[in-house]
């Protein structure tokens, strides 16, 4: 646990601090939608400085956590191809399939490497003219630009050995199935800014009237998230359901609209399987069928992605907020970050390892 001197700007997280503690009257439940805004409350320990009227749960806004087990197959199985180089993000690389990560895989002899930016898998893919260059375009809207981009390089520079295996997903929908959840107890939301920041808050506006949920979209410092829950006190407390900003700073109304032109370009709407939680309608994104020889799904004619979880791992409780990681029975034991059962402990965004690295039975 952190002193209060120890965070950067200590007077504001006080005074933050001091506002939620006058006014709240009673418990509420709050959800921090994003893994990157779980991760600071965990490790900043704003969960122990809250007070126990908070009660502070944990969303499925990790998108390598829910990125389906079977998808992750998919990839294992691209990547051991002759002839193919299979480039993704790093956090993927060590999160396990059925039988061995993208990781082992490249110990096996594939090609996997990982990369900061689609457009290197593309520089990649004009380097290797005899090789498939395929990348894995894994993430909620914030990485969608990119990735979209990547496929438009691509055609613009004529290559036809550059695809992407496409497994983005929106978090609208996702809010919609966690409030639908018959043992959802969620009052309010904490938004991720880096999300809005692509798609703007407007994204939010009909789920904040239409279920009367208060959402406000934060930052991820320590005084941005502690700003973020005393609005949402503010309007629990006054029976209010707005959507409003604290990351104005960085976050417009309308979001950043040549992303999303990009994102509009090459992406449409699909129905998406999240891990641990299942197919939502409408809450992914799959290339367009004008792009479909960058479409990897359709040009190496993969079918839908087979389900194969753990019985052991309650990943789906977890991401959906109705369990803590400490109350799986194999945390810290038969799954850890070594030796891990699910996703959320192997991201460095996923709610296990926040609390295996962050709290004080681990630390």
């Amino acid at each position: 646990m952190k002193f209060l001197h120890e965070y950067r700007d200590p007077e504001l997280v006080q005074a933050y601090l001091s506002e939620i503690n006058d006014l709240i009257s009673q418990d509420w439940t709050l959800m921090e939608f994003c893994g990157g805004q779980t991760h600071s409350l965990v490790k900043n320990g704003l969960l122990d400085i809250l007070p126990d009227k908070i009660h502070m749960v944990h969303g499925p806004g990790c998108p390598v956590c829910v990125t389906p087990l079977g998808m992750i197959d998919q990839a294992i199985e691209l990547a051991m191809a002759k002839d193919v180089i299979l480039c993704s993000f790093g956090d993927m690389l060590r999160v396990p399939g059925s039988e061995k990560s993208l990781l082992e895989a490249r110990g096996a002899g594939g090609d996997v490497r990982f990369l900061y930016s689609p457009m290197e898998a593309v520089k990649i893919a004009q380097q290797n003219p005899d090789k498939e260059v395929i990348f894995f375009a894994v993430g909620f809207e914030t990485t969608a630009p990119a990735n979209a981009l990547s496929v438009l390089h691509a055609q613009q520079y004529g290559l036809r050995n550059y695809s992407i295996l496409s497994s983005h997903i929106l978090v609208p929908p996702a809010m919609e199935a966690v409030l639908d959840d018959d043992k959802s107890q969620i009052q309010g939301f904490i938004g991720a800014g880096n999300v809005c920041s692509v798609m703007g808050l407007a994204a939010y506006e009909d789920i904040v009237v239409r279920r009367e949920i208060p959402l406000v979209v934060t930052g991820f410092e320590p005084v941005d998230l502690l700003q973020g829950i005393l609005m949402l006190v503010q309007q629990l407390e006054a029976g209010e359901a707005k959507l409003e900003n604290q990351y104005a700073r960085v976050v417009p109304w309308d979001g950043n609209p040549m992303a999303k032109q990009v994102i509009q370009k090459v992406f449409e709407i699909t129905d998406r399987e999240w891990r641990g939680i299942g197919v939502l309608p409408n809450s992914g994104w799959q290339v367009k069928p004008e792009f479909k020889d960058f479409d990897a799904t359709k040009k190496f004619g993969l079918g839908a992605p087979a389900p194969k979880e753990s019985g052991e791992c309650i990943a789906g409780e977890i991401l959906t907020g109705q369990r803590k990681p400490k109350d799986c029975p194999h945390f810290g034991k038969k799954c850890n970050p070594v030796t891990p059962l699910g996703a959320p402990m192997v991201s460095s965004e996923g709610a296990c390892a926040a609390y295996y690295h962050f709290t004080e039975a681990f630390s």
